[in-house]
């Protein structure tokens, strides 16, 4: 299979999933959403009718689904379903219930269609991040991602870190926790210079690697750290 073959599988595939979040979809629509030409797009249609998806038009409106018909489950990647418990911590901050309501009920459907292993890993994700109120304020970082994958998945990381005095040191650290206070992101770690848990502001860390190697899980949630810190 080649780059062209592997986009346009991507492209349909994604296709697909627009079919699961919106009724009517129309081939301008689509052609603007995946940058290609509304040509491209009637072939791709094309390609899914003749796949056995059953898509029909609707005259001078778009294309739909024939009712009734289920598109099997969305599969989402470990980054992909990182970044939607996030977006949950951050909609638990909101003052409206029955909007937090509605968007924990959303949120647990979409966790009943991960795999296994990605639910445990969003589960301890969620179990491990914590939002402060106010997050009005801009935070920039460019680590969170991978450093969410190596929480998760338990993978030693390699930074140089710079301290309040700008001094650079270069730490092996075991992600533990991710904080968003209301000034910065910080990562909670075991660190193996210092041999104690330490917290590191993300827009410090200068330069990140994640390496091969993992660490043994540390036995104690997020609150018993903050019990014991105190």
């Amino acid at each position: 299979m080649n780059d062209n073959d592997t986009t346009r599988l991507s492209r349909l595939t994604a296709i697909l999933i627009q079919f699961q979040t919106k009724r009517l979809l129309t081939a301008p629509e689509l052609a603007n959403k995946f940058s290609v030409s509304s040509r491209t797009i009637y072939r791709d249609i094309k390609a899914l009718e003749q796949a056995g998806v059953p898509i029909l038009t609707e005259d001078g409106k778009g294309y739909t689904l024939m009712e009734g018909y289920k598109i099997p489950p969305v599969m989402f990647t470990e980054n992909q379903a990182n970044a939607l418990i996030l977006a949950e911590q951050l909609v638990l901050k909101n003052k409206d219930t029955s909007f937090i309501r509605n968007y924990v009920e959303a949120i647990e459907k979409i966790k009943a269609v991960l795999g296994h292993t990605v639910k445990d890993k969003a589960n301890l994700l969620s179990q491990r991040t914590r939002f402060s109120q106010n997050m009005s304020r801009e935070k920039n970082t460019s680590n969170l991602s991978d450093l969410q994958f190596a929480l998760t998945n338990f993978y030693l990381i390699k930074i140089e870190y710079s301290n309040e005095a700008s001094e650079t040191t270069t730490r092996l650290i075991e992600p533990f926790a991710l904080l968003s206070t209301q000034e910065n992101w910080l990562l909670v770690a075991w660190c193996r210079l210092r041999k104690e848990f330490r917290y590191f502001r993300l827009d410090r860390i200068k330069k990140m690697e994640m390496l091969s190697e993992k660490f043994e899980p540390h036995k104690l949630t997020l609150q018993e750290f903050f019990d014991r810190s105190r």
